[in-house]
């Protein structure tokens, strides 16, 4: 399994950054928006949605949402207020996730309010990544730079887990999870913090991105605790087994479809502010 991991991990980094930092906004919109149906159908089956035709069906509604919200990115006032409601609702939703005790498998057959909540995930992460990329000169590099943090605060909660994760986060939804883990994480955003201060010193320095990057750090740590909520209410391990070593789309995109908006509504407040 580790070495499947690695593998995978060696083949996806490099296409990853090349086609952040090199692909025109237009093309990378179409390649996310595909990486984004794919996680839709891994979501359907999540939802309850068994037969495959229903998963594409689902799918496909979901990139008519996309299609609809390209509208959107066209008006910056309304990507403003978008993004301030999403960051509210993944704000909120984290207490109601740490104050979960005991997880029950979903009935068989559709779970509406689940399968609504995709489109809530799904979409306006796409939207954030690809406004993001076509902010200007430094977009691509700023796609990048909030997945690199990801990977970073995903790499320090592993390691600060590891070695000192003594108290569980959430054991009723992922019992590997440790507070401690979350403090490694959050280290690793601090020093991410100091990188994009020294990259975009315009942005406010660090006392604007320090707490930037330790709030999409903790974000996106909720990203990945509600889907193996998710996950653990459909009976599943893995969203999916399409990458081999990493299970589906969704468990690899899942700390970035809640990192990405609010990453984002926390530049677009800060240029307000200034």
């Amino acid at each position: 399994m580790l070495a499947q991991r690695l593998l995978t991990a060696m083949l996806l980094i490099p296409l990853v950054v090349s086609g952040v930092l090199y692909l025109s906004t237009p093309r990378l919109a179409l390649i996310l928006a595909f990486i984004v149906l794919l996680g839709a159908q891994e979501w359907a089956r999540l939802a309850g949605i068994q037969s495959k035709a229903g998963q594409w069906f689902y799918a496909m509604l979901v990139a008519f949402a996309l299609a609809l919200s390209a509208l959107v990115l066209s008006h910056p006032q309304l990507i403003f207020w978008l993004f301030a409601a999403v960051t509210a609702g993944w704000l909120l939703e984290v207490v109601g996730l740490l104050r979960i005790r005991q997880v029950k498998t979903d009935a068989k057959g559709l779970n509406l309010p689940k399968a609504l909540v995709g489109f809530l995930v799904l979409v306006p992460a796409w939207i954030a990544l690809i406004s993001l990329h076509g902010s200007g000169q430094h977009g691509p590099a700023l796609v990048l730079f909030v997945m690199v943090l990801i990977w970073v605060a995903d790499s320090g909660a592993y390691f600060a887990g590891r070695r000192w994760g003594r108290v569980k986060l959430a054991p009723a939804i992922s019992p590997g999870k440790t507070r401690e883990g979350v403090y490694g994480a959050l280290a690793g955003s601090v020093v991410c913090g100091l990188v994009l201060a020294w990259m975009r010193p315009e942005i406010g320095g660090v006392v604007a991105t320090i707490p930037l990057c330790m709030l999409t750090c903790l974000v996106s740590v909720e990203g990945d605790l509600f889907e193996s909520l998710i996950k653990r209410q459909a009976g599943v391990k893995d969203s999916g087994s399409l990458l081999p070593g990493h299970g589906g789309v969704l468990d690899r995109i899942d700390s970035l479809t809640a990192a990405a908006p609010v990453f984002l509504f926390g530049l677009l407040l800060l240029r307000m502010v200034q």
